[in-house]
């Protein structure tokens, strides 16, 4: 059982209790997830299982969809609404309009600071963890990358919208930055992760569902194979001897994969698979002239 669970993370669950929920129901060895959720958010949590917890990394860096509400009028020190009030400001003259024009002027590329209550580390202890103790440490701003938002219903102080964003992008701290750009302070109230790494929240199973299946014997079955949670990656089958070299770990160029298609540029990732369909290796395009690096290699399926 090596692949991916695509589950609908409710709110209360922070994202390691969920993945341990997943864990336990499916009897795996292994899990992780790729990318994590607040607790006080909800929706699409990828998770890795068995082997497939080494394709976490890839899929940690895709694009997500949020829906999302803000309230204005109100900052908190998590930027969310669990935190404690810290400011409070007068929303009453904001205009949708304005709210709308705000919101276009935070689509690009631009900065932002990490929140002090968040999953990052500093020195191998949680920010989040630092912050209750009265330390907070504030990260660096990182570029990160809002691709659209739009503004889909306004009931002041309320605001809700939809965004797609870069990976490493904190909703709840855009929500605080569009806050004091209207000049009234905002916090997110409402968080739901729409999509992830390609998947859908209409693809996702809720726990209580999982826990069903769970009794019945069938949770394995909705686990996606490792090649597919790569999907629309270029693709490359491997005869016998070329699997042979790659699990030997043999120095690969791009035309020893019998692919008729132009080389991908360097720092391209392209997944290999065998007869079965079985995820083989993922492999990345090196510099000019220097072939193809190993990223992971995986066994012959059992039975194969």
């Amino acid at each position: 059982m090596n692949g991916i669970l695509v589950v609908n993370k409710p709110e209360g669950f922070s994202s390691a209790q969920m993945v341990a929920r997943v864990k336990h129901l499916l009897k795996a060895a292994r899990a992780g997830h790729a990318g994590t959720l607040d607790p006080f958010a909800r929706g699409v949590l990828i998770c890795c299982i068995n082997q497939a917890t080494r394709l976490a990394r890839f899929l940690l860096h895709d694009a997500k969809t949020y829906a999302a509400e803000m309230t204005l009028g109100v900052e908190t020190d998590t930027q969310d609404r669990t935190g404690r009030v810290v400011a409070e400001g007068d929303w009453s003259t904001v205009t949708a309009e304005q709210i709308e024009s705000c919101l276009k002027g935070f689509e690009g590329t631009r900065s932002q600071a990490p929140p002090v209550y968040s999953a990052l580390k500093h020195e191998g202890v949680p920010l989040y963890a630092l912050a209750r103790r009265g330390t907070p440490v504030r990260k660096p701003e990182r570029s990160v990358r809002i691709d659209y938002i739009r503004m889909q219903a306004v009931a002041l102080p309320r605001v809700r919208f939809a965004v797609r964003c870069s990976a490493g992008t904190y909703v709840r701290t855009l929500c605080a930055d569009i806050g004091r750009a209207l000049g009234c302070g905002a916090h997110a109230s409402e968080l739901t992760r729409t999509e992830s790494g390609g998947f859908r929240i209409e693809q996702a199973l809720s726990l209580e569902t999982l826990a069903s299946m769970s009794r019945e014997g069938l949770a394995g079955r909705q686990v996606i194979p490792m090649a597919r949670a790569l999907n629309g990656w270029p693709e490359v089958a491997a005869d016998p001897a070329l699997l042979a070299k790659i699990r030997h770990g043999r120095r690969l160029g791009w035309e020893e994969l019998g692919s008729d298609r132009a080389q991908p540029s360097a720092g391209s990732l392209i997944k290999v698979v065998d007869a079965r369909g079985e995820l083989a290796a993922v492999l990345q395009v090196a510099s000019a002239g220097r072939g193809l690096d190993y990223c992971c290699v995986f066994g012959a399926p059992a039975g194969s």
